[in-house]
């Protein structure tokens, strides 16, 4: 007799095997009448068995069942693929970052029109978020009067913030602007004080000590340093941190809340209709062709880094809030000190910008202090 796969005893309660088989082993069912031989069976059988014994075991269908996978292991899966996920996420908002930075500054640098690249952005970003909508890949949102009026001072200050921000990268270096930047928490900290009624803790405004005085040395010895470029920064910080300051104050009712993509979406539109107007008005239409070559410009360049850092500035934007709706304001204020760390030293690289020991001192100190806000932020004051 052949060996047998599974050990069955020939005895009378095969004749039940509901009372004897593991579910998670097998199971038998008489609806098919198995066609193996006596021999094949798993079994030996003593040749004085009755026949209708042995005819009876031909009725039994040996099926395996599945084995069900742990939930452990499912859950493990899911948070690796969600980390990996957040992973790429983060790295795309910092390539993205970079590109944009690096074909801006090199349009501003031959086209000294801030307003008419700020509008162009706006619209590229306007058709991307125009074609999400009309081929549904992103849920068209349906807006009230009411929201529309709290959105309104939202894309105000959103379109002035990116424009003071093309303003300073066109008058000094890609580092120095994001050194600037680095102020961004001190602003916030005032504005919400002032506005919101916020009062920092002890660690937040020690935090802020090393951020200004890190920017006040890196300004001091900066090759490329202009009022003009510093300025522009210092407004760009100033209005960023009023879009944040004017959306935790207006957008307070339930019925007016949104996701951050759609929000980011419709202020995206919103400050291409308030930049496109002005921008004729203010500096005409100086982007056509002829006038490019009049003015000595090499026009199929210019317009293909033109569009290339309209593209980066809406994705790394857009990614931006992707990464808002997975994590908290506190991670992706770490995630943005990184980045901008990362910015600041692939710029210098780039562009060869001389940079003294005493002004990357600055800087890092700056920066230093800008992931130093960011871990106190999560500190709660003791309540008495």
């Amino acid at each position: 007799m052949q060996s047998a796969v599974f050990s069955l005893s020939p005895s009378l309660s095969l004749l039940k095997p509901h009372t004897r088989f593991h579910p998670n082993r097998a199971s038998v069912s008489n609806s098919k009448p198995n066609h193996l031989s006596v021999a094949s069976f798993p079994c030996s059988l003593p040749s004085s068995t009755p026949l209708s014994f042995k005819l009876a075991l031909f009725h039994f269908h040996v099926r395996a069942t599945s084995v069900p996978v742990p939930e452990r292991d499912s859950n493990a899966t899911n948070t690796l693929l969600n980390t990996v996920e957040l992973g790429a996420l983060f790295g795309l908002w910092i390539i993205f970052n970079i590109y944009f930075n690096i074909y801006n500054k090199q349009v501003l640098k031959v086209y000294h029109f801030p307003l008419t690249v700020t509008a162009l952005q706006f619209a590229v970003g306007a058709l991307i978020v125009s074609f999400i909508w009309a081929f549904n890949l992103y849920k068209r949102p349906k807006l009230s009067a009411t929201q529309l009026a709290a959105i309104l001072p939202l894309a105000l200050v959103h379109t002035l913030g990116n424009l003071f921000t093309n303003m300073s990268l066109g008058k000094v270096a890609v580092s120095f602007t994001h050194t600037i930047k680095a102020m961004e928490p001190f602003f916030s900290v005032l504005l919400s004080s002032m506005f919101l009624g916020e009062m920092p803790t002890a660690w937040v405004v020690a935090s802020l000590v090393p951020i200004v005085g890190g920017v006040a040395l890196a300004s001091a010895t900066e090759a490329s340093f202009n009022w003009a470029g510093f300025w522009s920064a210092m407004a760009s910080n100033l209005t960023n941190q009023s879009r944040n300051v004017l959306s935790k104050k207006l957008m307070v009712k339930k019925e007016e809340s949104m996701d951050n993509i759609t929000l980011f979406s419709i202020i995206t539109v919103m400050s291409f209709l308030l930049s496109a107007p002005i921008t004729i008005i203010m500096e005409g239409v100086k982007f056509t062709p002829t006038y490019l070559q009049s003015a000595g410009l090499n026009v199929s360049e210019l317009y293909m880094r033109s569009l290339l850092a309209a593209l980066c500035f809406h994705a790394y934007q857009q990614v931006s809030y992707m990464i808002l709706q997975k994590v908290s304001p506190v991670t992706h204020s770490v995630g943005n000190c990184v980045k901008r760390v990362v910015v600041i030293v692939s710029s210098v690289i780039f562009f060869q910008t001389p940079v003294s020991p005493i002004n990357a001192f600055g800087t890092a100190i700056a920066l230093a202090g800008v992931f130093l806000y960011s871990r106190v932020k999560r500190l709660k004051p003791k309540t008495t």
